[in-house]
């Protein structure tokens, strides 16, 4: 067996140095360059800096909401999951997929239930964050386009073959007014969402971790 670092911080140091040293960060505001961090080191690829799109305003005005007391919206439980609760004391974690209701709702709508539990989201002034389903994107961006309030943050990070790329241009291109971060093309995942809600965490506490 070869040697290898055992030492947990370390190890943490070691990875988020890494991270700093290889990605191309200087485009970003020095709060979304922390997010971008966090973001790159939940997928392991350095590349992605080159692809995150942004609004100058999206970590400012989410640690905002947090600290105000805003909930969280995540479009699936592995995006809830991922969350560090011990960095977001305080903030409601939401999820609605489950929902009893959902199942029906989407049934009417002749859409996933990804994109029906989204008509349950109370969205002003709350984090949004999508790490799976590209319908649940392009739900919520529906509902800005009739007048739905306002969320404080997007954070679009849905994955897959099928409306994912499409999804997250949609929302670079015609973000509604709404602060976001999103990556472009077919990459994305929980992790990846999950990791910049953290991040925003890390930020409302006040420091870097």
């Amino acid at each position: 067996m070869r040697p290898y670092e055992k030492d947990p911080g370390a190890i943490y140091a070691a990875s988020f140095a890494t991270v700093r040293n290889e990605a191309p960060l200087t485009r970003f505001p020095a709060d979304v360059a922390e997010v971008a961090v966090r973001v790159i080191h939940a997928c392991g690829m350095v590349e992605i800096a080159d692809r995150l799109d942004f609004s100058e305003d999206v970590a400012a005005s989410a640690v905002a909401a947090l600290n105000a007391g805003a909930p969280v919206y995540a479009d699936c439980e592995m995006v809830a999951a991922g969350v560090t609760r011990r960095l977001l004391p305080g903030t409601e974690i939401r999820c609605t997929l489950n929902d009893a209701r959902v199942p029906d709702l989407a049934q009417d709508m002749g859409t996933t239930r990804s994109a029906a539990a989204v008509d349950l989201w109370e969205t002003e002034g709350a984090v949004i964050a999508i790490g799976n389903a590209p319908t649940a994107l392009f739900r919520l961006l529906e509902r800005l386009d009739d007048g739905a309030p306002k969320p404080a943050a997007i954070l679009g990070f849905p994955v897959g073959f099928v409306g994912a790329a499409e999804s997250k241009a949609e929302l670079a291109q015609r973000p509604r007014g709404t602060p976001f971060l999103t990556l472009r093309g077919r990459k994305g995942g929980s992790a990846m969402a999950s990791a910049a809600v953290n991040a925003l965490g890390i930020l409302a506490g006040g420091g870097v971790q």
